[in-house]
C-alpha cells in the first residue's frame, strides 16, 4: 500500500479528523495523527492485512521549544511482509510553567517493543504515557532532577557530591 492509500484507509475508518497534517519533504514522508488516536490508528495498521505494519522499530520524543512548547513522539513502522514503512508523527502543546509532564497515549497495548521506547522517552524527555504498564526511568537514577534531552535543560554541577562535566 502506497503512502496515500494508508491516508484514504485511516480516514475512511476513523474520519478526516485522524490525520492534522502530512509532511512528504523529506526522505520518507510522515503522517501527522491526532494524538488521541494514536493508539487505535497503530492498532488498525498492524491488524489490517493491506498494512500489517507488524513491527516497530522505532519511537522517539521529540521536544520542538517553539512558541507553543510542543512536545511530540515520533513512531516507525515497518511491515516485514509487504517490506514497507510509515512514520507517524504526534504532537501537542505544553505549558512552560506547568508542573505537570506532556502526555500521549501508549502503545504498549499494541507493539510490545513499545515499552522501553516509551520508558525512554519518558526519562529523557519527561514524556508521560498514558496506560503504561511500568513507566519509570530506565536509564538515569530515580532521583535524578529533569530531563536531559529537553532543549530548555539545565545540566546540574553535581550529583551525590560528583561533580559533573
Amino acid at each position: 500500500m502506497m503512502f496515500n492509500d494508508i491516508k484514504l484507509l485511516l480516514t475512511e475508518k476513523f474520519g478526516e479528523a485522524v490525520i492534522t497534517g502530512e509532511e512528504t519533504g523529506g526522505l520518507q514522508p510522515a503522517l501527522l495523527i491526532n494524538p488521541d488516536d494514536i493508539a487505535a490508528v497503530c492498532l488498525e495498521l498492524r491488524n489490517n492485512p493491506k498494512t500489517y505494519f507488524d513491527f516497530l522499530s522505532s519511537l522517539s520524543g521529540v521536544h520542538y521549544n517553539d512558541e507553543d512548547n510542543r512536545y511530540g513522539v515520533v513512531y516507525h513502522l515497518a511491515s516485514i511482509p509487504y517490506k514497507t514503512q510509515l512514520t507517524l508523527k504526534v504532537s501537542k502543546p505544553h505549558d512552560r510553567e506547568s508542573a505537570d509532564l506532556p502526555e500521549f497515549k501508549s502503545i504498549t497495548s499494541v507493539y510490545r517493543t513499545a515499552d522501553w521506547h516509551e520508558r525512554e522517552t519518558y526519562d529523557l524527555l519527561g514524556i508521560y504515557f498514558e496506560g503504561h504498564p511500568d513507566l519509570r526511568r530506565i536509564l538515569l537514577p530515580d532521583d535524578w532532577e529533569g530531563f536531559p534531552l529537553r532543549k530548555d535543560y539545565q545540566a546540574a554541577e553535581y550529583y551525590k557530591g560528583i561533580k559533573i562535566d
